[in-house]
């Protein structure tokens, strides 16, 4: 065989394995796991499918950064462990980052601005945490909105009626039995949607310390967070993100920072 000839077979053969190679790169498939118990982030349907804000946003990151998807339903209790034991690639449940959270995962940018807020009816002259100090507050136990209005009102204020969880606690505030509730802002954005008719309204409060919710991998899997933060900034920049955003939410769509 000439040299020509063996070159061009060598040639033929690099190019099948890149080709080979690249095709493996785009038929990835990674195993997400998410819990199926906070609407509206991620809950499940009667046929125990998937579906939630959550759940449309990794599915719009991993098709703009080119990359297969398993979604599987995994319960809160143990949900980091399973990054740690392989079980899962990427986790997305609704996590706010924090300090000790990072000790054990990585985190992507931020793709959700988690903080408390105020909801009242539409005529309430409330517009700020410390106006709730005149009121009847709904709140639901040992949550974020519990800690905050205690420090405000103070831990055993008769003032403070705990419940246990939004939607109880939302229906006690359109019955008129308070005259506000403090929960998280996603959720109660979301109730709001669904029952414009009940005519609640939101306000912020400059003590409600904004967080962010985060998508998780295994400490270390740099390339995989790479394509995750890739695919995140990809759909804030054409719009995409925002449509999901007002699919579950409103049209007051958050800025992220995601330098």
């Amino acid at each position: 065989m000439s040299l020509k000839k063996i070159l061009t077979v060598a040639a033929s053969v690099l190019a099948m394995s890149c080709a080979a190679t690249g095709a493996m790169a785009a038929d990835q498939t990674y195993v997400v796991g998410a819990g199926g118990t906070y609407r509206p982030f991620e809950f499940e349907t009667p046929k125990k499918e998937l579906v939630g804000f959550d759940i449309d946003l990794i599915k719009a990151i991993s098709k703009a950064s080119n990359f297969k998807i398993q979604l599987v339903s995994t319960p809160w209790e143990g949900i980091f462990a399973t990054l740690g034991q392989g079980d899962r690639d990427i986790i997305i449940s609704g996590i706010t980052i924090t300090d000790k959270r990072s000790q054990m995962v990585d985190f992507s940018l931020p793709y959700f601005p988690a903080e408390q807020v105020i909801i009242t009816s539409g005529d309430a002259k409330i517009t700020s945490l410390a106006d709730l100090k005149k009121t009847q507050v709904a709140v639901v136990n040992s949550t974020a909105g519990d800690i905050v209005v205690s420090e405000e009102l103070g831990k055993s204020s008769t003032a403070i009626h705990r419940f246990d969880n939004t939607v109880l606690m939302l229906e006690e505030l359109y019955r008129g039995g308070v005259d506000a509730a403090v929960g998280d802002v996603g959720v109660i954005k979301f109730y709001i949607k669904s029952h414009p008719e009940k005519q609640f309204k939101v306000v912020g409060d400059n003590k409600f310390v904004r967080q962010y919710f985060g998508i998780a991998v295994k400490k270390g899997n740099k390339e995989l967070l790479d394509k995750i933060n890739a695919g995140l900034k990809q759909i804030v920049a054409d719009g995409t993100y925002a449509k999901i955003y007002k699919t579950w939410f409103d049209g007051e769509v958050p800025t992220l920072p995601l330098k």
